[in-house]
């Protein structure tokens, strides 16, 4: 059994075998590292823009 987090999503995943949720969950990761790495440098007003 998991106990962190991320195992927990993994088991869900696996049990109820909602396999199109991955790329969902991790696009989401994804432009959210961008925006928290990006906030305060020059290249913030470009990727806001593309929202």
């Amino acid at each position: 059994m998991a106990t962190s987090k991320i195992g927990m999503i993994w088991d869900f995943l696996k049990v109820r075998k909602k396999w199109w949720l991955i790329p969902v969950i991790a696009f989401t990761l994804l432009i959210s590292m961008i925006i928290v790495l990006t906030e305060g440098t020059a290249a913030a007003p470009f990727i806001y823009t593309l929202f």
